[in-house]
């Protein structure tokens, strides 16, 4: 598996990945414990979303179509 997106925050990381499964792509989320692990800071790069190598190009798609809204 292979990061395809990098959220602001696990929330957006959750609909991203929401988005794809819809889409038939199994996607993970991680970073759980990371961003917890800084508290109330304003952090970054800590939610990430991976999808099987197999389903990158279909995956870039759709997060390419998501952020264009």
């Amino acid at each position: 598996m292979r990061i395809i997106y990098k959220a602001k925050d696990i929330t957006e990381a959750h609909i991203v990945s929401g988005m794809l499964n819809a889409n038939g792509i199994e996607s993970h989320v991680g970073g759980h414990y990371l961003q917890g692990a800084v508290g109330d800071l304003a952090v970054s790069d800590f939610a990430v979303v991976h999808v099987a190598d197999n389903d990158i190009e279909a995956a870039s798609a759709l997060i390419t179509a998501y952020e264009s809204q």
